[in-house]
């Protein structure tokens, strides 16, 4: 791609949080022609992932989830697309647009913030069942289909089919899998009061968690509060359980369970994104970025990568507050991270020295459902209300631009006003087959 001026052009890859936050204090702090930002991403949006459990639950709209990069980082040059390999030795990335041919941008600063993608394991069946909780489509889909469920069951006289219908099973006992699960069921059994057949007994949730316990990041006695509280619920927890299988939606567990579920919802964990394994970066075992404390890449050595840098949930930072330790992937350490970076890279551009990253992990807070939740911070302990209103007064705070938590708010305002909206939305997965109805084709046709 050509250049339209003699400035240095800083490649941001990850459109992320890091990505967009670290772009949008470039963009306010650089002079006029002291540098061209480049931002690719396949998506054309940040995704808040915090608020993914309350846009499934339809507390707030899934468009305040979402920041569009175009309309928040204007004065930066936004590629929809996939950067597919990186020779940084050479200054190029191969960039795969989501419309055109592939084509090589050549860079003189790198900053590397692809974040992480769902970690798989080789379970039978999980493939072809499952979906994940990383997305807002995958978010606004699972809402749509345990209210679709909640129809199909009441619609139905077959009681195998009911079971199955409105059995939802969520692997993985981490943030994203407790919050989904605790939302997604809060919303379902609030929506059976308006429904003459199904009940809220019928409704079935199940977790399954490998480990002894879960939200392991609020400490172990909060993590038996959170499973206590779960299943006061009804909701069936599984410890030092796995799941074996799934194929055609027969949930195969370690411990000899068995059951039709027609919803199986994956969260057992990230990895980082592939896109770093075709790079000549360092990467560590585990596959992230390595970098060094003022978030340089650094080589197995130490030694700094010229040119190179990296955040959030794909790098392998050093927490200096925890000598060994690295930063844990979340968006306490994702803001600060950014904020950093930014500044370390205006600095090196300008004469001056990057500072190390430094930032006392302050705890965590999580989200059980309506007005339920757990937290842990400097060392303070809360349960129930006060912990739900801590989880959303932090995360309002931190979701990016004043128009996107004016949106969150309002809908926290008519939520709490009037119920929640029961209405699934399965259609926008097929917005062809009313008219392939109307028009006599064939259901499922491809389209341009």
């Amino acid at each position: 791609m050509p250049r339209t001026s003699s400035a240095p052009r800083i490649l941001v890859v990850g459109g992320g949080y890091v990505g967009l936050c670290t772009t949008m204090r470039l963009l306010k702090e650089l002079n006029p022609g002291e540098a061209e930002i480049t931002v690719v991403e396949p998506r054309g949006y940040m995704t808040y992932q915090p608020f993914l459990p309350e846009a499934a639950a339809g507390s707030i709209d899934a468009r305040n989830v979402v920041v569009p990069l175009r309309q928040t980082l204007r004065g930066a040059e936004v590629v929809v697309g996939e950067v597919v390999a990186i020779r940084h030795a050479e200054r190029w990335a191969r960039v795969n647009p989501v419309d055109g041919e592939e084509y090589d941008l050549h860079y003189d600063v790198l900053v590397l913030a692809p974040g992480s993608v769902a970690r798989t394991l080789p379970v039978p069946g999980v493939a072809e069942r499952a979906i994940g909780f990383k997305t807002v489509e995958e978010a606004v889909h699972l809402r749509d289909r345990v209210l679709r469920n909640l129809d199909l069951a009441e619609a139905s006289k077959d009681e195998a089919f009911r079971r199955r219908a409105l059995t939802f099973t969520f692997v993985g006992g981490g943030y994203a899998g407790i919050e989904a699960l605790a939302e997604l069921e809060d919303m379902a059994r609030d929506a059976t009061r308006l429904y003459r057949t199904v009940r809220a007994s019928d409704v079935r949730f199940v977790l399954v968690e490998a480990l002894d316990r879960i939200l392991p990041e609020v400490g172990p006695e909060m993590g038996r509060y959170a499973v206590d509280a779960l299943r006061s619920r009804g909701i069936e927890v599984n410890l030092r359980t796995t799941l074996q299988s799934c194929v055609g939606g027969l949930v195969q567990l370690s411990d000899g369970q068995e059951f039709e579920s027609d919803t199986i919802v994956w969260t057992a964990g990230v990895t980082s994104h592939p896109v770093l394994q075709r790079t000549d970066l360092p990467l560590d075992e585990r596959r992230r970025l390595l970098c060094g404390a003022d978030l340089r890449v650094v080589d197995a050595d130490g030694e700094v990568v010229e040119g190179a840098w990296g955040a959030g949930d794909a790098c392998a930072v050093p927490d200096l507050t925890k000598p060994g330790a690295f930063c844990a992937p979340n968006a306490q350490h994702a803001v600060r991270q950014a904020r950093r970076l930014a500044d370390n890279l205006l600095a090196l551009l300008r004469g001056g020295r990057p500072q190390p990253y430094r930032h006392a992990y302050a705890g965590s807070v999580a989200s059980l459902g309506l007005h339920k939740g757990v937290a842990q911070v400097y060392g303070i302990k809360l349960t129930g209300y006060p912990a739900w209103f801590m989880h959303r007064a932090y995360h309002l705070s931190r979701v990016p631009t004043t128009s996107r938590k004016v949106g969150v708010l309002l809908g926290w305002v008519q939520a709490a006003l009037f119920h929640r909206e029961a209405v699934s939305l399965g259609a926008l997965s097929h917005p062809y087959a009313e008219f392939e109805r109307a028009a006599g084709t064939s259901p499922g046709r491809p389209r341009p």
